[in-house]
């Protein structure tokens, strides 16, 4: 109990003493919003170029939903339907992502073998408090990744919930990577994913992914406390005519989760 609270003060301390910081992981940066993301909103005019000077570890998607997105070591990949890992080219364009340099300032060890799930319990229980965001990188050698990937769309684009339906699933078998993503908050539905967000890429950059569930053991959990949200909005015709006033498009933990 005393140590839980130690955590609660000295995160609070952090977002006092560095209100302002672009470095050091107090900043998440994002543009456009899950919901316009689930409701078929998949052009934005963001380049990878550009959104590496947010931030060096984050996720998110590619113009026309042409993959997942992992952003590590301040690079951007891009893993296609076909489970092919390329690096970003800086002028690739992006609908949707989240990003932030991330310095960790919490360290969660696991000791035992545990799924997705037992983690993200094992994560809740260590943290502060529930009402910031969190980035989380999650690096060693799991002994199983289940993780997708989604084809290019056309247009007319469909909602997310009728894409996913097309995603291709990959299991990786004892290999070496991290998972990379974010824990945001409940009140932040329909902004970012709440709860627990994560892609992962092997260490040869070969492979990777949407995490849909995984195996580990032995491998250490870093925490970056993130009092801010900066949040810039594409301004695109689809993002201006999409009905974002009533959440129609089904519940985003769930589908980023749906197997």
């Amino acid at each position: 109990m005393h140590y839980r609270k130690f955590l609660v003060l000295l995160t609070c301390l952090i977002c006092f003493l560095f209100p302002h910081a672009s470095h050091g992981g107090e900043v998440l940066y994002q543009y456009s919003i899950i919901g316009a993301l689930m409701a078929g909103v998949y052009d934005g005019q963001l380049t990878a170029g550009e959104l590496k000077k947010q931030g060096n570890l984050g996720l998110g998607t590619f113009n026309a939903l042409d993959g997942e997105m992992v952003v590590i070591d301040g690079k951007v990949y891009q893993v296609t339907v076909d489970g092919k890992v390329i690096q970003a080219p800086d002028n690739a364009k992006i609908p949707f992502a989240a990003v932030t340099f991330f310095t960790p300032k919490i360290i969660i060890p696991l000791k035992k073998a545990m799924n997705f799930a037992e983690l993200t319990q094992l994560i809740d229980k260590a943290l502060p408090t529930k009402n910031l965001m969190y980035a989380l990188k999650i690096e060693g050698r799991f002994s199983r990744v289940k993780a997708r990937s989604v084809p290019r769309q056309t247009r007319p684009y469909p909602p997310l919930a009728q894409a996913v339906e097309q995603q291709k699933i990959f299991v990786l078998t004892d290999v070496e990577g991290a998972m990379v993503g974010f824990r945001c908050p409940s009140y932040l539905k329909g902004v970012n994913v709440p709860g627990y967000h994560f892609h992962f890429l092997t260490r040869d950059r070969q492979a990777g992914g949407h995490v849909l569930d995984c195996s580990l053991v032995n491998l250490t959990v870093q925490v970056d406390p993130t009092c801010r949200l900066s949040l810039t909005l594409p301004e695109e015709p689809d993002f201006f005519r999409v009905n974002l006033e009533k959440d129609t498009h089904g519940d985003p933990k769930k589908l980023m989760n749906a197997h």
